[in-house]
């Protein structure tokens, strides 16, 4: 009987003490699940941010890219508009380069360009004297004056060496109707280039290299509505431009016998 009432105990004891390791375990292992929840939240949570870096590092790779190209772009852009810069600095400088008859004049007409009545420029090989008609002129006349002579001396004294030119005067005037001697103010601008080029041809300058044309009011570089646009109308342009050199005019024929 004892020994029922012993072994009864033993079992009792034995299985307490399995009860509580199982208790143990069940609680690791509860705790374990726990924990592996975590880590796999925390995992999740890593790869969420792990992607969105690589989303954000993808974004700004493709801004880089962007800027790189833009950059390159803007790099040739340079390097076009410096090529271009160097041909229009170039193209300006052959354009406003001096012909040795252009520093000739200047020379001869300082006094009178210095004074404002004459204006000399030069473009593409085509030299340009301006002179106001005042020093040429009096109102309404073709006939010229001393001062107007003294002036286009010293222009016939270059104009003498030219050559391969072709010497156009070109009159021109203000709307103004004329008032005697001539009917209208073409005929008047015709009359005083005619009278520039024969002075010229005086003056030792070679006539198959002039010509004359006159304008009239028809070309005016300022307003007819002034006095002072008026008096920029009234002029006498003396133009060199590049010309052919004429040929020899051919042998007379022999008379028959």
């Amino acid at each position: 009987m004892r020994f029922v009432i012993v072994a009864a105990l033993v079992g009792l004891s034995t299985a307490c003490v399995s009860q509580g390791k199982f208790r143990n375990k069940s609680a690791e292992a509860d705790q374990l699940r726990t924990r592996g929840e975590e880590l796999e939240a925390a995992l999740s949570k890593s790869q969420g941010e792990l992607e969105t870096e690589r989303e954000t590092a993808r974004t700004l790779q493709a801004k880089l890219d962007e800027l790189s190209s833009a950059k390159g772009a803007l790099q040739a852009q340079v390097a076009e508009l410096s090529s271009s810069k160097t041909k229009l600095e170039s193209v300006k400088a052959e354009l406003e380069k001096k012909s040795s008859e252009y520093e000739k004049m200047a020379s001869a007409l300082r006094g009178e360009i210095d004074a404002g009545r004459v204006e000399l420029t030069e473009l593409r090989g085509k030299m340009t004297v301006k002179m106001k008609d005042k020093i040429l002129f009096s109102s309404g006349s073709a006939t010229l004056g001393r001062p107007g002579k003294d002036a286009l001396r010293a222009v016939a004294e270059v104009l003498r060496g030219v050559e391969g030119k072709v010497i156009r005067v070109e009159g021109h005037t203000d709307n103004v109707p004329v008032g005697r001697g001539y009917v209208t103010n073409w005929d008047l601008s015709v009359a005083r280039s005619l009278a520039v080029v024969r002075f010229l041809q005086e003056s030792g300058v070679d006539p198959t290299r002039l010509a004359a044309a006159g304008y009239g009011e028809h070309q005016p570089i300022a307003s007819n509505d002034t006095p002072e646009g008026r008096s920029q109308n009234r002029r006498i342009e003396i133009v060199l431009a590049p010309g052919e050199t004429p040929e020899p005019p051919p042998a007379p024929a022999p008379a028959a016998m």
